[in-house]
């Protein structure tokens, strides 16, 4: 077989594993994107970048190994060798990737009186996530929970929690033994510290639109939202009613 038929040959085989990987590609930002990091946290996390850079290696580098080893001068055999190692080298690859993904993900919103905070799987005990109860756990199916914290039993557990985070150790919202449902009463506490959304539009006038497309359809007036910052890679805030509900979240430096 010539060059230029083998090169032609290898060209066609690159081009539909190619394709094959975007098909793949795209079925896993589904499952990243709409469920392990759902708008905004693929912004406040930083999961976006991670990703494209996991995908953007796997679908170059699997359709460039076909390029270079396919050979139909090749035996059936040996052929069917390199293209499953190949296939199985890739599949491997994408696997810790997405693995690397999931283990970074955003587990918790966490309302941490005057803000909330993003609260990742590596920051996370996995022996406290094991002991909550099924309403606080987060599924590997399932984003991320928003989440309340108790007040502390006593004094001594205050003191305990406050001495180590301010020797750079965990505060309330790393520690999962302190989290509550995010509902009734512990959603009205996100009240006490809340401003009105107003004040942060004159600020930040041109998230005017989105604010009004968050209460698009309901009976409620963007007069009448409230909102705390959240503590995370980037500038954002939460939007909450009356009642403490998270309606959404904006863009922008809060203070």
């Amino acid at each position: 077989m010539s060059l230029v038929n083998r090169i032609r040959a290898a060209g066609v085989a690159s081009g539909i594993h190619f394709f094959s990987s975007c098909a793949m590609a795209v079925f896993a930002s589904a499952l990243v994107f709409l469920v392990w990091y759902p708008y905004p946290y693929r912004e406040l996390s930083g999961g976006r970048e991670l990703f494209l850079l996991v995908v953007s290696v796997d679908v170059i580098c699997g359709p460039l190994l076909t390029l270079v080893l396919f050979n139909p001068a090749k035996r059936k055999a040996d052929l069917l060798r390199d293209m499953t190692l190949v296939a199985l080298i890739q599949l491997g690859a994408l696997g810790y990737g997405l693995f690397t993904v999931w283990q970074a993900r955003p587990l918790y919103l966490v309302l941490e009186f005057d803000r909330f905070k993003v609260i990742t799987r590596p920051v996370l005990e996995a022996a406290e996530l094991d002991q909550l109860p099924s309403v606080l756990r987060v599924r590997w199916w399932s984003g991320p929970l928003a989440v309340g914290i108790r007040e502390p039993k006593n004094n001594e557990e205050r003191e305990r929690v406050m001495f180590e985070s301010v020797q750079g150790g965990r505060d309330y919202a790393e520690r999962p033994d302190f989290y509550l449902p995010y509902d009734g009463p512990t959603a009205a506490k996100s009240l006490r510290r809340a401003k009105p959304l107003e004040e942060f539009l004159k600020r930040q006038p041109d998230q005017r639109a989105a604010a009004l497309d968050l209460v698009k359809g309901e009976a409620i007036k963007v007069s009448e939202l409230s909102y705390l910052p959240v503590m995370a890679r980037k500038h954002w805030v939460a939007i909450v009613d009356k009642q403490g509900s998270i309606k959404g979240f904006l863009p922008g430096d809060s203070f």
